[in-house]
């Protein structure tokens, strides 16, 4: 599949169904390079299954999708060099330092000697000065920015949020949201965010899609959304008037 200048994602009529229940349903999306794009929806809309099939975590029923050009069944390994990802959870070797879960995620991602960039992601992230501290000893916010180390330690297009905000406390997520803002402009990244957060998307993306039980019922750039919907007050006016469309 050739690679778009464009979109950097893509899915076509993508399908996911767990025998009587669907979870995506005929999912048509594209992102273009360069956007922070939030993706809506309440609790079980779909947004969770979208990534996972972005990320090559879970092959469609039907349908495709492709990222950065590659079609994330057939390419897999292709996609997996060119993204990052931020589960809702990350998961950390506790008794390890910062230095040694990123050594070994970075190892994994083919980076035979991290050192160097183990301390320039560090130093992006202004998390110089906790490398020696066991990953046990962090807060949420702490864990998260170690999150996107890990994400970002290889230099990715592509960079997929599962729900980055969430358990983080005023502070964490106001210090998040510059970090994702910071990727997108200084790194280029482009950005595909789950949330729930409205007040997140007004102040961090540039186009939002809202997923519905399985379907994705409105796509736009931020600033014609709220053209639109100009007689609504707040974003959360307008999601909750999108929703019951």
């Amino acid at each position: 599949m050739p690679k778009s200048d464009k979109f950097v994602i893509e899915a076509h009529s993508l399908t996911k169904k767990y025998k009587d229940f669907t979870a995506l349903s005929d999912l048509n999306l594209e992102v273009e390079k360069g956007e922070i794009f939030g993706f809506l929806g309440h609790n079980g809309a779909g947004k969770t299954t979208t990534v996972n099939i972005l990320t090559t975590l879970l092959e469609p029923t039907s349908g495709n999708a492709s990222v950065c050009g590659f079609d994330t069944q057939k390419d897999s390994l292709e996609v997996r060099k060119r993204i990052g990802y931020l589960p809702e959870n990350v998961k950390f070797y506790e008794d390890l330092t910062a230095f040694e879960n990123l050594e070994f995620f970075a190892k994994l991602s083919g980076i035979r000697e991290p050192k160097d960039k183990i301390e320039e992601v560090l130093d992006f992230l202004d998390f110089k000065g906790f490398e020696n501290k066991k990953l046990g000893e962090f807060s949420k916010g702490m864990r998260q920015r170690i999150g996107i180390a890990q994400a970002i330690i290889h230099d990715p297009e592509v960079l997929f949020l599962d729900e980055p905000t969430s358990g983080l406390d005023p502070m964490g997520i106001k210090n998040l949201r510059e970090v994702i803002i910071e990727l997108n402009k200084k790194k280029g990244i482009t950005i595909f965010m789950n949330t729930h957060l409205l007040s997140e998307v007004a102040k961090t993306c540039t186009t939002i899609g809202v997923l519905n039980h399985g379907k994705l019922i409105y796509k736009d750039s931020l600033p014609n959304t709220l053209k639109k919907f100009k007689d609504e007050v707040s974003l959360e006016e307008i999601y909750l008037n999108i929703e019951s469309k």
